[in-house]
């Protein structure tokens, strides 16, 4: 695998149990001055759940399904929760590990999806430890589109409808940080419509699509990506629908939440057929896109100014 002597998926982390939950979200926020009445309303989300994010056990079937297709030791650590990046990477350093390949699970430009990342691995590198070099964003990669692809085409053949219409999904930003994302602006935006139009071309479909957003949060008068995918639902003239959260690559608690319990009970209650296409999760094309990516010549990393953190308000 190029000149990589391990793998360490880098992820967001999640709670995995009732007790995790409030102590998971002060990581999440913290500095960002969110109010507590936010965090306890977040929090309900995930305590409907049993206080349990999907994505570490995501990670985890990830990670067992990239063991076959692997041959250097593969690594796990997160932003947020249980592994800490940081302590992965000084057991890496144990190891010997001396230089490693970094898959975020996150494909997109942005700060929050992208340059974020690069300061987790600046804040969890040690010196004498591994270099950590960061892999390239992977949204047009033929891996993710077939498998985004092959989930949709099962969502289409379960709602049994020809008609339907695909609506793609991605976590809402502030449009201040939509318009920083990338050495222009707009890349975020522009890489999450390129992906979209080759899923629907995957499919072989030449009816229309739409980019939707979900999750939005913070003060009101702050501007973000819309149309929120309710207020789409509520607006659509199509006689069905099939979500694609093309914007995520598992299942995390913004996809069960905001798709699965809110954009549901919303069709259900407005008539609407409605299915749900599954993240890339173990996909066997996901997988093997990460062992391709492995092999192509390491990546350039973006500049400093790319995608510059948001300026936070404290409350």
């Amino acid at each position: 695998m190029g000149n990589y002597d391990a793998l360490l998926l880098l992820s967001f982390g999640g709670p995995e149990g009732p007790d995790d939950v409030m102590p998971f979200l002060e990581n999440v926020v913290r500095g960002r001055g969110v109010p507590r009445e936010r965090l306890l309303e977040v929090a309900e989300h995930y305590q409907s759940f049993g206080g349990v994010s999907p994505i570490n056990g995501q990670n985890r079937d990830l990670i067992e399904a990239l063991r076959p297709e692997l041959d250097v030791p593969i690594y796990w650590g997160n932003r947020n929760w249980h592994p800490f990046g940081e302590d992965t990477v000084r057991r890496m350093k144990a190891d010997g590990v001396r230089k490693a390949a970094v898959f975020a699970t996150s494909a997109f430009a942005g700060y929050s999806s992208c340059r974020q990342y690069y300061e987790d691995i600046a804040r969890i590198s040690v010196e004498g430890g591994p270099e950590l070099v960061k892999m390239r964003h992977f949204g047009d990669h033929p891996g993710f589109v077939a498998a985004m692809a092959d989930h949709t085409r099962q969502a289409l053949d379960r709602l049994g409808r020809d008609d339907a219409r695909l609506v793609f999904t991605a976590h809402s930003i502030p449009v201040s940080m939509a318009e920083t994302a990338g050495p222009s602006g707009g890349l975020y935006e522009a890489q999450l419509r390129r992906s979209a139009e080759l899923v629907s071309r995957a499919l072989g479909r030449d009816q229309p699509w739409e980019l939707v957003w979900q999750s939005r949060s913070g003060p009101p008068q702050v501007p973000w990506l819309e149309p929120d995918v309710l207020d789409h639902l509520r607006k659509t003239s199509a006689p069905a629908v099939v979500l694609v959260p093309i914007g995520f690559v598992s299942d995390h608690m913004e996809v069960v939440f905001d798709l699965d319990v809110e954009a549901r009970q919303l069709a259900a209650e407005l008539g609407l057929p409605l299915e749900r296409a599954a993240t890339a999760g173990t996909h066997p094309a996901f997988v093997r896109m990460v062992g391709e990516l492995m092999a192509e010549p390491e990546p350039v990393p973006c500049a400093l100014t790319c995608c510059p953190a948001p300026v936070r308000r404290q409350a």
